[in-house]
């Protein structure tokens, strides 16, 4: 029986998505005869945990589900006892790479990995708790339909239960290490607001996350492409295509990833960065490792949060952070696509040590492209004025911190991938 996580990590109130989600395992296990380990890594407020232990609690149990609720505590509990037995130097420091005290949307990913490993998974199935599935005839539309059974297995194998495949033959014995779609609805940035403002200074602020040498017109296509998704036409019918996925094509509230990947590399654990956990999809696609891309788009929603007078800051902070991290994760990418099929070893399983090689290089770039990034987006939000002026007051005040934790989260990236190998077999059962 094929064994799988299906998780759904979560600092907000979402009992309604974890209905859904057991739902979808449900789903998984009726039709697919999966061992679903259903895993919920809930970082909220103790009130708003105890609702959510009382949704899972109440859910009607399932053959083939099993529900784990794991608080901040209790994940602490958990990586301190791997971290312990695979006897690692540093020990508090990988502690604070994996559960840091801010937001990290590649951290929470990473214990899904880590505790997916010890429960003897084969994949990792990954939603997110601002977004719902959409409906069709009546029906929840789950993206699990199409992630089950292929991961792991020679592309030549899915190719009959795919719409099309745009593969080349000489991909067809490599695994299918990744199925994924979109989403549909809002924007995944919470950044509609600036748009309505002020259209021109929504194309500048967007199109800081390109490379910095790119030209206007590439640099503008890139914006009308950015954060839409797969726009907002819902779902019809199924089209699957068995592919190398474009990492623009999918979202990572709607992915599913084979052990073979992330037991190889883990996801960047930076910090308030928007966009730190799509790692996986670039070494993927530039390693050349099949993938499914479907069309079981999640719908997106933006939780009021982001716009209080306490949210709005920390998530432009967010965002500033990845417009400067890309100024080393272009440079490896660059070399990530250069490498090729490089990437893989002799079994066809990503190498660690080359990623980290162009981590480690990446932390020597000049840093005047960022500040050039910094610069632009004072400028922009002065012309918004507001909260906007006033956020970019305190970035004025923040911008060397900024400049270093950019730079440094990509050295800690590198530390916590040389780190994984003696994490995950610490974690095996």
């Amino acid at each position: 029986m094929n064994r799988v996580c299906l998780t759904l990590p979560t600092n907000r109130a979402c009992s309604a998505t974890l209905t859904a989600l057991h739902a979808e395992a449900a789903y998984a296990a009726r039709h697919f005869g999966a061992d679903v380990q259903l895993l919920v890594l809930d970082s909220a407020d103790d009130r708003t945990r105890a609702e959510h232990a009382r949704t899972l609690a109440a859910l009607p149990a399932h053959q083939g589900v099993t529900v784990h609720h794991h608080d901040e505590a209790a994940q602490r509990d958990l990586l301190r006892r791997i971290i312990r037995k695979a006897g690692l130097p540093e020990p508090d420091r990988l502690l604070h790479l994996m559960l840091p005290p801010a937001v990290s949307y590649g951290a929470c990913t990473n214990r899904a990995f880590l505790l997916a490993t010890a429960l003897g998974c084969d994949s990792v199935h990954r939603r997110d708790s601002d977004s719902t599935y959409q409906r069709h005839a009546g029906q929840p539309v789950f993206p699990v339909h199409h992630e089950l059974p292929w991961l792991g297995r020679p592309a030549a194998e899915a190719a009959a239960a795919v719409t099309r495949t745009d593969l080349i033959p000489a991909l067809a014995d490599r695994p299918v290490s990744l199925a994924g779609a979109s989403f549909i609805g809002e924007l995944s940035v919470d950044l509609g607001e600036i748009r309505r403002l002020d259209e021109a200074v929504y194309h500048d602020v967007v199109g800081l996350w390109a490379p910095g040498d790119w030209p206007e017109d590439r640099r503008r296509a890139l914006v009308e492409e950015s954060f839409t998704g797969a726009g907002t036409a819902p779902f019809t019918g199924d089209h699957s295509t068995l592919t190398v996925v474009d990492p623009m094509r999918v979202d990572m509230c709607n992915i599913a990833f084979d052990r073979a990947v992330y037991e190889r590399v883990p996801l960047p654990p930076a910090t308030d960065t928007i966009g730190s956990d799509y790692f996986l999809l670039h070494l993927v696609h530039d390693a050349g490792l099949p993938g499914i891309l479907h069309n079981r788009h999640i719908e997106n929603f933006h939780t009021p949060e982001r716009r209080t007078d306490t949210g709005f800051p920390a998530y432009q902070r967010r965002f500033v952070k990845f417009l400067l991290s890309m100024l080393y994760f272009h440079a490896v990418y660059d070399r990530m696509a250069a490498e090729g099929a490089g990437l893989l070893d002799e079994r066809q399983r990503v190498r660690p040590e080359r990623i980290v090689e162009f981590l480690r290089a990446s932390t020597g770039l000049d840093r005047s492209e960022n500040i050039w990034r910094l610069d632009r987006v004072d400028t922009a939000y002065r012309k918004l004025g507001g909260r906007y002026a006033a956020f970019a007051d305190r970035l004025a005040a923040d911008r060397a911190r900024l400049l270093d934790e950019a730079e440094q989260d990509i050295a800690s990236f590198a530390d916590l991938i040389e780190a994984w190998p003696a994490l995950i077999e610490a974690a095996r059962p």
